[in-house]
């Protein structure tokens, strides 16, 4: 086995090196500014040897709450003119709907209070900044149960928004969108990362005409909402939301507060969770709520259900066979699918963050053995390949960024052998 110590090591400093001061940046060059979800990640990691950090993480990331709610899926703290798309293209703070940092007008993925129940785990000195923190995250939540749900199950009006830009998932509903008039731009990916691992244009044309349009609206969700062009329900963010409710409950116990509003929103996502279930593939996958198709898609957030509580056994099944299709698991879309590309961002690729929640939610469900076998296998494609973004399912290549800022916060928080975690 590799030098636990040298990983842990080379985990903080990708940690401290990709800090910017309040908030952490992804990686270097390829993403400049603050993420949503991967910032939650961070805070996850400098909980390990800088708790005060890690509060100072998730405080930044609110500091940019806009006052419906939303806490968007990018923070502009800083001017990258070479960034595309940037506050200019996006348009929020000049619509004034924003909160007093330029940001993106869509969300992601709501971990963030599963995360910082366990930082405060961590730091249970931390119960007043967990307390100033408690109003906002059920401000966030309150802002997905209004603008972002059918049926119960969480939707997406943007595939970023999904925090999986370019899965399969989308096919179906971005094809009909046609992005008449979006104009020319560049991208910065295609130019940091081989544009083989990365959405094609098509993908990009869709992804630009979506945000166009919000802009033209202003950013007004009661504007967004009378015709969506776009809204997929969505496991990640149905299977998240679900996880990070209950542990609001959980918060809410610890501060003394109300919990009654935040347990009738779980009663209500457990039924929407209900509504992702797909007989015919046999698993749970994204429903299209234009046309009330199912995308056929068995992906790596099919498995969040263990995340989010749900034991159903047929997922068992499902996740023994997509393993033994690919020996690095979980893809994140069926190794067997007519789709797969072992390279392509998320229509293939390994992301260490989602095989974290998949094997915690194994833990947490009691499939101990299954939990354990994807965290060596996870472990072991850090341990060869370093601190990838993610990884080639099928030969374990590292692929995207480099020195990836949550890849070295999941080692930390649950990949690192040390302290009899073995």
């Amino acid at each position: 086995m590799a030098d636990t110590r040298t990983f842990d090591e080379e985990a903080r400093a990708i940690l401290t090196g990709n800090d910017r001061g309040r908030y952490t940046v992804p990686t270097d060059g390829l993403y400049p500014y603050q993420w949503n979800w991967d910032s939650v990640f961070a805070a996850w990691g400098f909980a390990d040897f800088d708790v005060d950090r890690a509060w100072t993480e998730i405080e930044t990331l609110f500091s940019g709450q806009w006052p419906n709610g939303m806490v968007p899926h990018i923070l502009f703290h800083k001017s990258d003119p070479g960034y595309f798309p940037g506050p200019d293209v996006w348009g929020c703070f000049e619509a004034g709907v924003t909160g007093p940092v330029p940001s993106s007008g869509i969300s992601q993925p709501p971990i963030a209070a599963t995360f910082i129940r366990r930082i405060f785990e961590a730091d249970p000195d931390g119960k007043e900044r967990l307390r100033s923190l408690f109003p906002r995250i059920v401000e966030f939540h309150r802002w997905f149960m209004t603008w972002r749900t059918d049926q119960g199950a969480v939707c997406i009006t943007h595939p970023w928004e999904s925090g999986r830009d370019n899965a399969p998932d989308w096919d179906g509903a971005m094809s009909a969108i046609d992005p008449v008039g979006v104009g020319e731009y560049k991208r910065r990916d295609t130019s940091h990362v081989d544009p083989m691992m990365r959405p094609t244009k098509e993908d990009y044309d869709r992804y630009i005409w979506l945000v166009q349009r919000g802009r033209r609206l202003g950013w007004d969700e009661a504007k967004l909402a009378e015709d969506r062009p776009f809204m997929v329900a969505d496991p990640t963010m149905t299977f998240t939301l679900l996880r990070s409710n209950r542990d609001l409950a959980e918060i809410a116990d610890v501060l003394g507060e109300d919990r009654d509003e935040i347990d009738a929103w779980t009663e209500e996502l457990e039924a929407g969770a209900l509504t992702l279930w797909n007989d015919v593939l046999e698993s749970y996958d994204s429903r299209d709520v234009v046309t009330g198709e199912f995308a056929q898609s068995l992906s790596n957030a099919s498995f969040l259900s263990w995340w989010a509580g749900i034991d159903n056994p047929r997922m068992l099944n499902q996740l023994e066979r997509v393993s033994d299709a690919a020996p690095f698991a979980v893809a994140s879309y069926d190794p067997e699918g007519p789709k797969f590309n072992p390279q392509r961002y998320w229509r293939g690729p390994v992301w260490g963050i989602m095989n974290t929640m998949i094997g915690i939610g194994l833990e947490d469900c009691g499939h101990i053995e299954e939990a354990e076998r994807l965290r060596a296998t996870t472990r072991r494609l850090i341990e060869e390949n370093g601190f990838a973004e993610y990884f080639d399912p099928m030969t374990g290549a590292p692929a995207g960024g480099s020195r990836f800022t949550w890849t070295a916060a999941i080692w930390l928080g649950w990949l690192s052998p040390r302290d009899g975690r073995e």
